[in-house]
């Protein structure tokens, strides 16, 4: 089961660390270190978190199925080790 976990926190990092490279590189870096987040973005970001899933658009709903491949693919590597 930690091979399992080790396996997810290490997805769940990336992921992360792909989200945050995203936001920085669509985001204005200030001259004191911190970042400006363009008001398109917010304002889709925000309409996103508000929304339910099976209320996205098919583009949307395709980003977060590919997350979820992601996560699948992860547990199948594992699957004879899952008790």
């Amino acid at each position: 089961m930690s091979d399992l976990l080790e396996k997810l926190a290490n997805y769940e990092h990336n992921r992360w660390s792909r989200w945050q490279k995203y936001l920085h590189s669509c985001s204005i870096k200030n001259s004191d270190g911190s970042i400006t987040i363009p008001k398109d973005k917010v304002d889709r970001w925000e309409r996103q978190l508000n929304t339910n899933y099976d209320e996205l658009s098919e583009e949307e709903k395709e980003s977060d199925r590919k997350e979820a491949i992601r996560i699948i693919a992860i547990l199948n590597e594992l699957k004879g080790e899952i008790k």
